[in-house]
């Protein structure tokens, strides 16, 4: 079996995410979980849509012929709004989140979506938050080269099987629609950025991070290259039952695209969590995420199903009981242990508030708006780029929930 992973529809928001609880939930109701998401999704896009900043679809076609292809062979993707001014040679390349899928059922009803085909994907999407080219709503990165990488592999771009699923048609070729996207886009100008910053929400979020280094190494030398990963640390824990389901659905990854320094000394699965890579990362990396993770708690520590009397708590917090929330604090503090050491680093960022939410960097009244969140006086926006250019450095941890009121809530 080849192990990919979950997120919702491209161009949808980032907090709706559907994740398979464990091998053994039956594909229909993963398919459920999913359309769930989309349907979120595309309420939020008819609130939200109408004003943003909408870009045109590039479609890498010359990556076909290097069997560098989304799962039912369609092209890779991605939507390009060039830089201006100070920024034409600056570059921020935001992969996409959308789950994963872990075998051949899930990964067939994925191929039929626009995160496992080009030939599904909108052509145009908002480009809002990080990808934002209004200075008052994104003053460090408004007018940089901006990329939105489409997903379309379903394993946050690991993948790598030569040969075609002979039974479905597949292609699990993720790792090398990422090397093609990069190419793309280093032969239409990156290949002499000054500045670079790779970034990703979610499974997106998880690609910044396994491919950090990877990124860094392609950019010119004498180039000021970082990475942020936006709620794409996932943790390593039990559910609520006892159940290490996470763990066993990453438990046979394509080990080979992961980084060696983590494979030569744990089992391929685990390398897939983040907190068994970031301490051999040596890129400056920013880690932007909430302790309770809505998509964790939802997914992961609760699953659907596992207890009905956590049914309001995983939708919303304020509903949980004194009992629900000493659980998700013990969640917090799992996720703090996982965290570790991997600020220790001068180089490193952190932004850890205490919100209930999954991916901040794409919305932008939580990316940067009067009420935003924030850690101090910082809100996230600003916390990034003054990590990126060195205006000063930024690891903050919250205090525990509820102390924390600049929480976005819509």
């Amino acid at each position: 079996m080849h192990v990919f992973f979950p997120d919702p529809p491209p161009s949808l928001p980032p907090h709706a995410r559907s994740f398979p609880a464990a091998d053994s939930m039956g594909s229909a109701s993963k398919l459920r979980l999913w359309c769930s998401a989309f349907a979120c999704a595309l309420a939020f896009l008819g609130a939200h849509g109408d004003d943003d900043h909408l870009v045109d679809i590039t479609y890498v076609e010359s990556a076909v012929a290097k069997g560098a292809v989304c799962l039912d062979g369609s092209p890779p993707a991605y939507h390009l709004a060039p830089g201006s001014g100070s920024g034409v040679n600056s570059w921020l390349v935001h992969f996409e989140g959308g789950a994963w899928c872990n075998n051949a059922a899930t990964c067939l009803q994925r191929s039929r979506t626009p995160l496992g085909s080009s030939k599904e994907m909108a052509r145009r999407v908002a480009f809002t938050g990080i990808l934002s080219n209004a200075s008052d709503y994104n003053p460090d990165f408004y007018n940089w080269n901006r990329v939105k990488v489409r997903y379309c592999d379903g394993s946050s771009f690991t993948g790598d099987k030569e040969e075609v699923d002979p039974s479905t048609q597949l292609h699990y070729r993720g790792a090398r629609v990422w090397q093609a996207v990069v190419e793309d886009l280093l032969a239409k100008g990156m290949n002499t950025a000054e500045h670079a910053l790779i970034s990703g929400c979610s499974a997106g979020g998880l690609t910044s991070i396994l491919h950090c280094d990877r990124f860094h190494q392609l950019l010119p030398v004498d180039a000021n290259v970082k990475c942020l990963s936006d709620a794409g640390f996932f943790i390593n824990v039990k559910d609520i039952t006892g159940a290490n389901h996470v763990e066993a659905f990453f438990s046979d990854g394509s080990a080979k695209n992961l980084p060696s320094s983590c494979t030569s000394k744990l089992p391929a699965g685990v390398c897939f969590f983040p907190q068994n890579e970031v301490q051999q990362i040596q890129t400056p990396l920013f880690i932007l995420n909430a302790a309770y993770d809505s998509w964790q708690v939802r997914h992961i520590l609760v699953p659907e199903g596992s207890d009905p009397e956590w049914r309001s708590c995983r939708d919303d917090i304020t509903q949980c009981s004194a009992k629900q929330l000493e659980t998700l604090q013990g969640f917090r503090d799992d996720f703090l242990a996982a965290l570790g050491a991997s600020a220790s680093s001068g180089s490193r960022g952190l932004f850890v508030n205490s919100c209930f939410a999954h991916c901040q960097s794409e919305t932008q009244d939580i990316w940067f708006a009067p009420a935003s969140p924030a850690l101090g006086d910082r809100r996230i926006a600003d916390a990034v780029g003054d990590w990126f250019y060195g205006r000063s450095g930024f690891q903050k941890t919250d205090c525990p929930y509820p102390c924390d009121s600049t929480c976005y809530t819509n």
